[in-house]
């Protein structure tokens, strides 16, 4: 028996070293060195696969043999139309969230033989989860095996037009001398599905786990050997589920899926701004609603922030739910230096209702207008939405697909929007009040700046 090593392995770039470091040498990165261990590799795919011949480009068949649609429209919104035959999806997303739920709808959707490959749950478990989605079909097939080489026997008795792997960090391949979950059993046993739907031309879905820092957990070339990744996202105590697509060969990156978690599953959200603004209160102060854009999508969500006079001693706290603390950090700064705000003196606390997480520069005005209006405990208008980069000097800056914010917005009965004074031309019922620095929106909005 060959003798085995330990070495110490980059979870970013792969990369071994016979020592424990802080920073890999190789690609930079800090604290990513795991301990693994390593042995003669056995003989790569590629080399037992006969060698490919060279052709001109205009002779390679450009049919791809069409994207399958899944069954489940905020699925295929996301994948842009359906599942490629023979391409690899890795869908990540942390404990809990549902991945195994949504992947077992698709199952119960899929218009074909299917199969789902269990290496985390016992049979009687996946059923009993089965039986509550009403997902018990006679062509869905259940295997719970966690070697490779059983799972590839599998596809040659089942001959199944779908298969799931959940998860890719549990399954091992004995040929390989490391743990099951270490990097190089990720990576050997990822290719080797690669490889397995590519000369099938069956689509394989991967479940990936994901660090405690929300990256899928394994070595980076993991997310460069599939065809598709795709981020499943939620606040576990709140019912929303938001689903992008981070990587997409055969279609769009910037379409969002939107699911609600109910007793018989996952249920798409056609209408989430509704969602979003149910349990809203009018007239309460430290709130402004904010028409955002997710992908091609534009959602409205309500800014909360919440201000208290802090005692002495310390340095006063700054809390951010669902938004950057940095950007909370830099917008206190702009508007106590350019629009004559205290802020110094109060504790402050900010949050995006609904469990979702604002990252677009487009929120900055709304976070600022609800920071003012706790502070001078005075509501905005019930009827006003808000969007608008601010910069350092205090300025307004304009933001993407404005029109299509301002749309969403008059749908759902809003009248009134403070919007960048570049912005493009309003829409009809909407009444559009333009500004350009900060302290014009203060004034705009009743919140004259002290």
């Amino acid at each position: 028996m060959a003798k085995l090593r330990l070495v110490y392995r980059c979870s970013d770039c792969g990369s071994s070293f016979p020592k424990w470091a802080g920073q890999c040498i190789t690609c930079q990165a800090w604290n990513t060195l795991t301990e693994d261990v390593e042995g003669p590799e056995p003989v790569a795919l590629s080399l037992l696969a006969p060698s490919a011949v060279a052709v001109p480009i205009s002779d390679v068949p450009g049919d791809l043999g069409g994207p399958r649609p899944t069954g489940i429209g905020e699925l295929d919104r996301v994948l842009g139309i359906g599942l490629v035959p023979g391409s690899v999806t890795l869908l990540g997303g942390e404990p809990g969230i549902g991945k195994s739920t949504l992947l077992l709808q698709l199952l119960a959707a899929w218009p074909g033989r299917s199969l789902y490959v269990s290496a985390e749950e016992s049979g009687p478990q996946v059923r009993l989860r089965a039986e509550r989605l009403g997902a018990l079909r006679p062509d869905l097939w259940l295997l719970t095996e966690t070697m490779i080489p059983h799972i590839v026997t599998a596809f040659d008795e089942v001959r199944p037009s779908l298969v799931v792997i959940d998860s890719i960090q549990t399954v091992a391949d004995p040929e390989l001398s490391s743990a099951p979950g270490s990097i190089v059993q990720v990576r050997g046993c990822a290719a080797r599905l690669v490889h397995e739907a590519k000369t099938r031309g069956v689509p394989v879905v991967l479940v990936g786990h994901v660090t405690k820092e929300g990256g899928l957990a394994g070595p980076r070339t993991l997310e460069h050997v599939v065809d598709v990744v795709l981020s499943f996202e939620g606040d576990r105590h709140h019912s929303l589920r938001l689903l992008r697509a981070v990587k997409n060969r055969f279609g769009p990156t910037d379409e969002l899926g939107l699911f609600e978690m109910v007793e018989e599953g996952l249920v798409g959200v056609p209408d989430a701004s509704q969602l979003f603004l149910a349990d809203r209160r009018t007239g309460v102060a430290g709130s402004a609603v904010l028409p955002t854009l997710e992908g091609q999508r534009p959602l409205l969500v309500e800014v909360q922030a919440l201000t208290t006079q802090h005692q002495a001693g310390g340095s006063p706290r700054r809390s951010a739910q669902g938004l950057d603390p940095g950007r909370l950090a830099l917008l206190l700064a702009v508007l106590e230096r350019r629009a004559r705000v205290l802020t110094a003196n109060y504790e402050v606390y900010v949050s995006a209702v609904g469990g979702v997480k604002l990252g677009e520069p487009g929120a900055d005005l709304a976070l600022c207008l609800a920071l003012c209006s706790a502070i001078a405990n005075h509501p905005l208008p019930p009827d006003l939405v808000v969007f608008g980069e601010v910069g350092l000097a205090g300025e307004i800056r304009q933001v993407s697909h404005a029109k299509r914010r301002l749309i969403e917005a008059s749908r759902l009965g809003f009248r009134r929007a403070i919007v960048p004074a570049n912005s493009p031309a309003g829409i009809d019922g909407m009444q559009l009040l333009r500004v350009a620095t900060v302290a014009q929106a203060l004034a705009a909005a009743g919140l004259a700046s002290p």
